[in-house]
């Protein structure tokens, strides 16, 4: 199955969708840090994810970026960041 590697950056205006969002991402994250998760994602999967955050936002006020990074690219990372690794399983509980 062909996982891409998607950036999801949110800024949300208060803290109950900024929670409800945070804990959605989660479960396709393999990592990121406060308002950016690296995510692997199937098409399938990038879908729900549309689907998912757009339920929970105000479209008005809060703002949803997904990225798309190329494969072939080379992440570079500084200080204690740890590059991106597509995991050889996912536990979606």
């Amino acid at each position: 199955m062909q996982r891409d590697l998607y950036i999801v950056a949110y800024d949300i205006c208060t803290s109950k969708r900024l929670n409800r969002v945070r804990y959605f991402l989660k479960g396709f994250s393999t990592g990121g840090q406060k308002s950016v998760f690296e995510c692997f994602l199937t098409q399938g999967e990038l879908r729900e994810v549309i689907v998912g955050v757009s339920s929970i936002i105000d479209e008005s006020t809060d703002r949803i970026h997904i990225f798309s990074l190329d494969g072939r690219s080379r992440s570079h990372t500084l200080g204690a960041a740890v590059p991106p690794k597509d995991p050889e399983f996912f536990y979606f509980g």
